[in-house]
């Protein structure tokens, strides 16, 4: 990754999730940068997998490994929607988080916003797109909470 590279991916990231989001993502090692052929960055890939993809609307979509970086350098609770024991075998799937299963939720989460799915004893399950408010998760008790993009089980 070369420096205007790092430079442009890491505000985004901060501007996505926050101060310091960026740092956790990009801060450690040398992760390769795939371009579209225009130039523009498409994939940032590290030795454990895929961190992000810098999405067409200029927000990240995040891979499992960007995930459990973020999990490790955010605040706690920050971008997170905790599940239990009984779907977490489901999300480890892939399958989506619903509603009725979430235990906690980031209150500052917001519908289409790139969230991490822990289980309550705090290691990433899954990484996807939030489709309710995150007070929402907590109220509702029907319908899906996170669409789930890529999840560990499928990164093993």
């Amino acid at each position: 990754m070369d420096d205007e590279d790092r430079g442009m991916l890491t505000r985004v990231a901060d501007y996505q999730w926050g101060r310091s989001a960026g740092r956790a993502l990009f801060g450690d090692g040398d992760p390769e940068v795939t371009h579209t052929s225009s130039g523009r960055p498409r994939q940032v890939i590290a030795d454990e997998g895929r961190l992000v993809t810098y999405a067409t609307d200029g927000r990240f979509t995040l891979g499992v490994a960007g995930g459990r970086r973020l999990h490790d350098g955010l605040a706690d609770g920050a971008y997170r929607v905790v599940v239990g024991d009984e779907s977490e075998p489901f999300v480890r799937e892939g399958r989506n988080a619903f509603a009725k299963f979430v235990r906690a939720a980031d209150s500052e989460i917001r519908p289409g916003d790139e969230v991490l799915v822990t289980h309550e004893r705090g290691e990433v399950l899954a990484v996807g797109r939030a489709e309710l408010a995150g007070e929402s998760m907590l109220d509702f008790e029907t319908g899906v909470a996170v669409f789930v993009r890529d999840s560990a089980e499928a990164e093993d």
